[in-house]
């Protein structure tokens, strides 16, 4: 209930927007209203004659009842009562027209008319629609005469002198005002129920809104599917929400999902604040990317409380946060998968906790955290060609299942998952048969998930070490980086594009490092080391004495054991430090050999 509770709370706070249509942003649609597509618009004076009509391509609000918003494709026509399929405004589909009109003119007759009713049903009656869009070449007939597109959705707009008054039905909130009225006093001699939403009694909802397509939050057909039978006797044992409640529920979590929901792999990730206060993405970046990377951890802390400081200017802590999940399980049932709640302040200092654990360094572009997708992708994906881009990508099951699991532990606080550390951890140890700007991605988001998984579970922050860090593992991927650095800077001289020696021996390296480094270092010395510049040979030279030195500190027994993860991290300090140096570095380095 705490959703719908929160939803209510949304409506209510955001009632300037009830009805209102803005450029880019979704409408929010009063009760007894709600939001879809229109394809043509009919335009009426106000007895009723044909002014024209043309296509249109846009969200309209419409008036409709409790059946006509829950209508599926069932035989019995339940219209909805201006806005209208143009199979239920011809006389040729008999049963729906004559349902239509009789809504229509009820309606038009009652104490809460308006004055747009009488323009459209004296048009309606005429039964000319047809041809009068066939004229207009809008519409295409088949062998019978009827529409070939029978669900095309028709508005209306009525000329008014009153230049107050939007001549368009779908922008009147006189209009809206006139229906929700009018529906409240057909249903005011039903039975009252308490509302287990609001704790009051009031009018009930006999069917709810859909949600996202045709599933529903709330669906109560035990008669026939047994969704409550065999607990309860009737649906009102199971559950009672007033009509007004459920209207506001509803329409909010539709806006909401159209104004700001993140839809993946057919899950709905929503985040919001029920007082309309700017709230950052449960699923996208915290830190918004500067146009200047930050190259140390310093500099990017500071960039991070800059971002944290921003938010908290724009949500007072004391607000709330709502993040909820929702998928449909099938063409008619949404479940939700997730949902909590926060004060602003502890949901802005999660999302910095997880950005300042959960990041490492990414070539060009500075310390990054990688994005909660692009872990899933690289952690359980298959490698594909799309669009002359390679790239992993997972399963759509896989993706939405991961991902949640990802933000509950972003949002949470909690441990990052140790499947998800060993995936990654495996994809970066094996690179053979995968691209070189691909492998440096997986490589990046493998060290940002080890970082934050070095810090919840050790206390340990590798990102701080200097490269003499005296651990085994650490230094052993150090190594990997300068053997592999030596290789291709006979490459560069050479202009090949190989993968080298030590890259493609990581999996055996891993497992047996000091042997494989022996093996790697005698071929190197035969094959590349006398063929690279001085400097190149003196550097590789200088390192591997500086790295095994460190290495001989650790028991002899200990040297061959299998690697711990860190030491991808290793590998890849150590890579970043090759490049931290200029041409003119190098320039010196010969000069000064030359002159030696």
């Amino acid at each position: 209930m705490s959703l719908l509770q929160k939803a209510v709370e949304t409506y209510d706070c955001q009632q300037a927007l009830v009805g209102s249509v803005r450029a880019n942003h979704a409408t929010l649609a009063p009760v007894s209203h709600l939001v879809t597509s229109a394809q043509i618009c009919i335009k009426l004076d106000e007895e009723g004659n044909l002014l024209g009509a043309d296509l249109k391509d846009e969200k309209i609000v419409i008036p409709v009842t409790e059946s006509s918003a829950g209508r599926t494709s069932g035989k019995e026509p339940k219209p909805h009562l201006l806005a209208e399929q143009i199979s239920y405004l011809t006389p040729l589909n008999n049963d729906k027209y004559c349902a239509y009109i009789k809504q229509l003119n009820e309606w038009y007759l009652s104490e809460f008319s308006h004055p747009k009713l009488y323009p459209i049903l004296t048009y309606i009656k005429k039964g000319t629609i047809i041809q009068d869009l066939l004229q207009r070449n809008l519409i295409d007939v088949d062998d019978k005469g009827l529409p070939k597109k029978d669900k095309t959705m028709i508005c209306w707009s009525v000329t008014s002198l009153d230049p107050d008054i939007p001549s368009e039905c779908w922008m009147d909130k006189s209009l809206f005002d006139s229906f929700r009225r009018y529906y409240f006093n057909l249903k005011k001699n039903e039975k009252k129920v308490l509302c287990m939403v609001s704790g009051e009694v009031m009018l009930p909802a006999s069917q709810h809104l859909k949600i996202i397509g045709n599933a529903k939050l709330i669906s109560a057909n035990g008669s026939s599917g047994f969704t409550y039978r065999g607990r309860f006797i009737n649906d009102e044992q199971a559950l009672t929400v007033g009509y007004e409640i459920s209207q506001k529920a509803h329409n909010a979590i539709r806006w909401l999902i159209a104004e700001q929901g993140v839809i993946i792999a057919g899950r709905t990730f929503l985040c919001w604040n029920p007082q309309g206060y700017q709230t950052p993405g449960v699923v996208g970046a915290f830190r918004k990317q500067s146009s200047t990377p930050k190259l140390t951890p310093t500099d990017y802390r500071n960039d991070l409380n800059l971002t944290l400081h921003g938010y908290k200017a724009n949500l007072p802590e004391r607000e709330g946060v709502v993040i909820a999940a929702f998928d449909a399980a099938n063409n008619g049932r949404l479940s939700l998968t997730y949902y909590n709640e926060l004060l602003g302040s502890d949901f802005l200092q999660r999302l910095y906790d997880w950005d300042q654990s959960c990041c490492w360094y990414n070539g060009p572009f500075g310390i990054q955290s990688p994005s909660l997708e692009r872990i899933v992708e690289c952690a359980f994906g298959v490698r594909r060609k799309e669009k002359n881009q390679v790239k992993f990508v997972a399963d759509d099951g896989v993706l939405k299942q991961q991902m949640q699991r990802l933000i509950a532990c972003r949002v949470d606080s909690g441990r990052i998952q140790t499947d998800i550390v060993k995936a990654l951890v495996n994809r970066a140890s094996a690179s053979n048969g995968c691209e070189e700007k691909l492998w440096r991605s997986t490589l990046f988001t493998a060290c940002a998930v080890l970082n934050k998984y070095n810090i919840d579970e050790k206390g340990v922050n590798v990102m701080a070490w200097q490269l003499d860090h005296p651990d085994r593992s650490f230094q052993f991927g150090r190594l990997l980086a300068v053997m592999e650095r030596v290789e291709l800077d006979h490459y560069q001289k050479t202009d090949e594009e190989r993968q080298t020696s030590a890259i493609k021996a990581m999996p055996m390296f891993r497992r047996r490092p000091h042997s494989t480094y022996v093996r790697i270092d005698e071929h190197l010395r035969l094959a590349y080391v006398p063929r690279v510049p001085p400097y190149s040979r003196n550097r590789y030279a200088k390192l591997k004495d500086e790295i095994m030195g460190i290495i001989s500190t650790f028991p002899e027994n200990e040297l061959n054991k299998p690697l711990d993860d860190i030491y991808l991290m290793g590998y890849d300090m150590q890579h970043a430090e090759f490049f931290k140096s200029t041409k003119n570095d190098e320039e010196i380095i010969d000069n000064n050999e030359e002159e030696a």
